[in-house]
């Protein structure tokens, strides 16, 4: 049988290592995962209350419209529920716009490094995918209007950016929006929307797609919201676009479980301020400890932090791993001397950094 060419050279996605496969190699009874930016304090109280009455629903299939969640999250947001497409994660719904956009014959612009599903998704679409190189972590923008031609379909921002951490602000945003072909999309992944909202000039990017019909906006349910294994995602945008892409969407792709706990999530703001709060706080202990042993780091206004410890990503990474952390070395996402990290509860981010500081003296001596 043939498959596509271009998927000869592609590799899946790597995911981090699970618990219990790290808990039987290395003969650890305790494990911390810090590796896929999850919520350590889980999820709210009243999305699991929701889980629990959902449970005689299993066997009828979900609605696959997600119509409860779309009028609840279409308020919260403040825009009309047909500018809203939903996907079992936001992966599916890159997956939906890569799909409904790209062919051969086609490019797409994005920074390098950033999410590997943007480009992954072009290269089984056959698409040529243009790659423009971060500045001190962040877009370099005007690098990606040069990149644009009568080709080019799809331009992908993310801010916050995975892995870097820093996002772009109001200021770049709007320069750089005006200047964009009314033909590209422009796709704005906020997955870590909630960690950068309330910084001074953090774009009100949903405020912009009256203005700008070729502005799409992505989120998810899966990081501050710590929803991660329910997979909900969604886009924000120009409801004649949504219409025109919906068509891609498999029928029942966000599950009635997780539809469920996204709209008694959406509920309980006061989760999300807290977390919101304490993952700042754990910053703080980061940044105290690459100061202290000189080392760089991007601030980030996610829920995670890329540390450059110079020297192979790999082995910092398999270091922590056998005592018992789970992180993700750089290597793979394109910064090989580094690692990053999710920012765990206090203790854990405390123990982590001691294990840490031993390795650094260790070194040293």
């Amino acid at each position: 049988m043939n498959v596509k060419e271009q998927l000869l050279d592609l590799k899946p996605y790597q995911p981090g290592k699970p618990i219990e496969e790290v808990k039987k190699e290395y003969g650890l009874e305790k494990i911390v995962k810090l590796a896929s930016n999850e919520n350590p304090y889980g999820c709210s109280e009243k999305a699991k209350e929701a889980v629990k009455n959902s449970l005689n629903s299993f066997a009828i299939y979900p609605d696959g419209y997600a119509t409860e969640l779309r009028e609840k999250l279409a308020k919260h947001l403040g825009v009309d529920g047909s500018q809203l497409l939903f996907g079992n994660g936001s992966d599916d719904v890159i997956h939906i716009i890569t799909t409904a956009l790209l062919a051969p014959g086609k490019n797409t612009v994005m920074a390098n490094p950033s999410f590997s599903q943007y480009k992954h998704n072009a290269v089984i679409e056959g698409a040529e995918v243009r790659e423009v190189d971060l500045i001190d972590g962040h877009h370099d923008l005007e690098g990606m209007l040069q990149r644009i031609d009568e080709n080019t379909e799809i331009i992908w921002v993310c801010s916050p950016n995975n892995p870097s951490g820093v996002y772009v602000d109001s200021n770049s945003l709007h320069h750089f929006l005006k200047r964009v072909p009314k033909h590209v999309l422009i796709v704005m992944d906020e997955a870590y929307y909630e960690f950068a909202a309330d910084e001074k000039d953090y774009p009100n990017t949903v405020a912009l797609l009256d203005e700008y019909t070729n502005l799409l906006i992505l989120r998810t349910f899966s990081k501050a919201y710590g929803l991660g294994g329910l997979r909900v995602g969604y886009a924000i945008g120009n409801r004649d676009f949504i219409h025109k892409i919906e068509p891609v969407r498999q029928p029942f792709n966000s599950n009635r479980v997780g539809q469920v706990a996204a709209i008694a999530a959406l509920e309980d703001q006061d989760f999300i301020a807290s977390y919101v709060k304490k993952n700042k706080q754990g910053l703080q202990q980061f940044y105290r400890f690459c100061e202290e042993n000189n080392l760089s780091y991007y601030p980030s206004f996610g829920n995670f932090i890329l540390i450059d410890f110079e020297q192979p990503g790999d082995n910092v990474f398999h270091y922590l791993l056998e005592r018992g952390f789970i992180v993700r070395s750089g290597n793979p996402l394109g910064f090989p001397t580094s690692v990053r990290i999710t920012v765990g509860t206090e203790d854990q981010n405390s123990e982590l950094i001691a294990i840490l500081t031993e390795m650094l003296s260790n070194q040293k001596n």
